[in-house]
């Protein structure tokens, strides 16, 4: 019987990253950690009610009167529980990861809709990450960038990605092939055809995916609480950690009132401004 030991193979593999391209991680950590605190910064800077009335306004316009007060009671909640600051450092988190998420799985997403051969390499790619448990990608994460935001961010990076190149290769390769033909027909070229023709008809697609990267980031940001992202995440850590019930629960209703908030709004990016409100 064959011993294949791929946990030495793996080891040896990383051994080998963080002795070499150790310069690269840090560029990256460095990159992370200015996207990251501009965004703690922008959000801590503007007062909470300005925030909450920002948002309450955008369910309104995009979603309907019952998630606008939804919103507006959500977020008063969180202020009055205290969590305020942490779900600010928590929706910096989940923004940074989501931006640098959408930022390489659009565009790769894209590549694999007019590119068999890079749809071939990236599926299997993307089912690994799919399938992989959450909790595996702070092992490397820690390794390559030590503790903090910047792992946190980084496993939640590739652990988001996924729906977005998924959703940006279904749906460009939905687009009717008739329509595409009539383009070329009038003297469009590739570029033109997928910039005017194919991104707009695919776009509610794309924001379905980006709705997912979202709420996966959202998802993964708690998580990453256990390797020193904070927020949120750490909140309830510390509740589990002191074992006070108190702490985690209000943690855990602060968590899925911002993830309720995230999930109704960016849904309605995907769907159009509703006619009717409720």
């Amino acid at each position: 019987m064959i011993d294949l030991d791929i946990g030495g193979y793996i080891e040896i593999i990383i051994d080998w990253l963080t002795n070499n391209i150790s310069p690269l991680f840090e560029a990256i950590s460095a990159v992370v950690t200015t996207v990251i605190g501009g965004f703690e910064s922008a959000l801590m800077w503007v007062p909470y009610l300005i925030i909450i009335l920002l948002l309450t306004a955008l369910a309104w316009w995009l979603v309907s009167r019952g998630i606008a007060a939804f919103t507006l009671i959500g977020l008063l909640l969180i202020e009055a529980m205290g969590f305020w600051e942490d779900t600010m450092v928590t929706l910096a988190l989940v923004l940074t990861a989501a931006v640098i998420a959408l930022f390489f799985g659009i565009p790769t997403g894209i590549l694999a809709a007019r590119n068999k051969v890079v749809e071939g390499i990236v599926r299997p790619v993307l089912d690994t990450m799919q399938t992989m448990p959450a909790f595996v990608y702070l092992i490397p994460a820690v390794l390559f960038f030590g503790l903090g935001t910047v792992p946190g961010v980084v496993a939640t990076v590739v652990f988001a990605m996924p729906p977005v190149v998924r959703l940006t290769n279904l749906g460009i390769r939905q687009v009717q092939p008739d329509v595409v033909e009539a383009a070329q027909a009038f003297g469009a070229t590739p570029k033109q055809v997928l910039v005017k023709v194919q991104l707009p008809l695919a776009l509610p697609t794309i924001l379905a995916g980006i709705n997912q990267t979202i709420m996966l980031a959202l998802s993964m940001v708690v998580i990453a609480a256990m390797i020193g992202a904070g927020g949120l995440g750490g909140q309830v850590l510390r509740g589990i950690t002191q074992l006070n019930v108190g702490l985690g629960f209000e943690a855990g209703f602060a968590i899925v009132i911002l993830a309720i908030v995230l999930d109704r709004i960016t849904q309605a990016l995907g769907t159009g401004r509703q006619g009717t409100k409720q």
